[in-house]
């Protein structure tokens, strides 16, 4: 199966944040929108609004985590790897799965022909989400409070 008939499936609208912006306006967009990441964008016009990174919520923790509060105010851009990792709507979701697995990440941006197309997810590839611990089956009487199945 190719990146192309995933996208197929799935909303096309992409989120966007200019690099320039702050961590907490950031969470604030995931939030708003009920996403885990945001494509980041240049701020440079002559760049034609150019994909240089993906943020995500681990950005988010990861900027608390080791600035406090003050995290929330840095710029995305002291944050992100400016080496995009992305993929075309031609890649298989082989090889998507392959390239999420060597660089640790779980959202590529989709780009053809120089255009941000879409985004795609270790999920949208898998069918499924990753399970949460309120996906656990929920038993008091045993311990930790999850079934013995």
């Amino acid at each position: 199966m190719q990146v192309g008939d995933v996208l197929r499936k799935k909303a096309s609208r992409v989120v966007t944040v200019r690099m320039n912006e702050t961590v907490a306006i950031a969470a604030q967009l995931m939030r708003a929108n009920k996403i885990s990441a945001l494509v980041v964008k240049d701020v440079v016009r002559t760049e034609c609004d150019t994909a240089v990174g993906m943020f995500t919520e681990r950005d988010v923790i990861r900027a608390v985590a080791d600035h406090g509060s003050a995290g929330l105010d840095l710029k995305i851009s002291k944050l992100i790897s400016l080496q995009l990792v992305c993929c075309s709507l031609s890649d298989t979701t082989e090889h998507i799965r392959h390239l999420m697995n060597e660089n640790h990440m779980r959202h590529l941006p989709v780009i053809d022909n120089y255009s941000l197309i879409g985004v795609i997810s270790i999920s949208d590839i898998t069918g499924q989400r990753a399970p949460t611990r309120c996906d656990a089956s929920f038993n008091r009487d045993s311990p930790g409070g999850r079934s013995e199945t």
